[in-house]
């Protein structure tokens, strides 16, 4: 990878991770379906008039946009309102890679490897520890909503992947965009049931800093930072890209720390440590065992 491309995956897992304070800063003033709804307006207009949908059927999309998109940040933006802090949601969020691995079992009938299932074992031990810490900025409801986003995030995984068989070397941002733009009925409609008076609480008390939050999490967070993700992983192999998302909750915590003041006490530490070392055994377990069995022995 060229010095360039290093500094802007770095640049990318930064914006991503340092986007959960922002999201907090955001969820001062704006109901969470109401920072989702406004999220998707403006990742999807006015960009949807200048690209093409993807040529893929609706109901593959839409199914795409349902999970990726509605679920994952209804539940991570609830989340964090009712109780998890910026910080441990950067780090939660990441089990999406175990829930990916699992559905990929039942639909797509892949077969986990032994590293898979002790990496998945390793990091969910981390998410007890965040568990057994329940109160004050973290609660049980937020923890759960958390996960619950991570599920969603994996089942889009697998729609991302159906996609990418069907249209190889498709526009991705057309598909970010197209995506967004599905969003935004279903979360009306959830909003409209679930907190009508939020929504509309939104746009009463939007302000400077609800705004610029906003236009963060939009156009860095979204636009930006997936049109150059995927560029990097179209230039490199995905086992070389993949990893450096392992520095996104490095980068929550510092963001959190930084923007919102929030402690890092020893056991976020630990639950850290855990889930990363859980990501790092899911990604590299069987890589490092076959260096191993084929160094020379002494």
């Amino acid at each position: 990878m060229s010095a360039r491309d290093l500094a802007l995956a770095l640049v990318v897992v930064a914006i991503w991770g340092v986007n959960f304070a922002i999201i907090a800063i955001g969820l001062r003033d704006v109901s969470p379906l109401g920072l989702g709804v406004a999220r998707f307006v403006l990742a999807s207009l006015p960009l949807v008039f200048f690209v093409r949908r993807p040529a893929i059927p609706l109901r593959l999309l839409a199914t795409y946009s349902v999970f990726i998109f509605v679920l994952q940040f209804a539940f991570l933006f609830t989340g964090m309102k009712v109780g998890m802090s910026a910080g441990l949601s950067s780090l939660i969020l990441q089990l999406q890679v175990f829930f990916t691995i699992g559905l990929a079992v039942f639909i797509l009938g892949e077969k986990p490897t032994g590293w898979q299932v002790a990496g998945a074992l390793l990091a969910f031990s981390g998410i007890a520890v965040v568990a057994a810490h329940a109160g004050g900025d973290v609660t049980l409801a937020g923890l759960g909503l958390l996960i619950l986003g991570a599920a969603s995030w994996g089942a889009g995984n697998i729609a991302a992947r159906k996609i990418a068989v069907q249209a190889p070397g498709m526009n991705t941002l057309a598909l970010v965009a197209w995506g967004s733009l599905l969003a935004i009925v279903p979360l009306l409609a959830i909003a409209a049931v679930l907190d009508p008076r939020g929504l509309v609480s939104s746009v009463e008390h939007l302000n400077w800093h609800s705004a610029g939050a906003i236009a963060y999490i939009v156009y860095l967070s979204t636009l930006f930072a997936f049109a150059v993700w995927n560029r990097l992983l179209g230039a490199y192999p995905v086992a070389t890209v993949a990893p450096f998302t392992l520095l996104v909750p490095v980068f929550g915590f510092l963001g959190s720390y930084v923007l919102l003041g929030e402690p890092i006490q020893g056991w976020k530490l630990m639950a850290s440590a855990l889930v990363i070392a859980g990501l790092c055994v899911n990604l590299f377990g069987s890589r490092m065992a076959r260096r191993l069995g084929a160094a020379p022995r002494p």
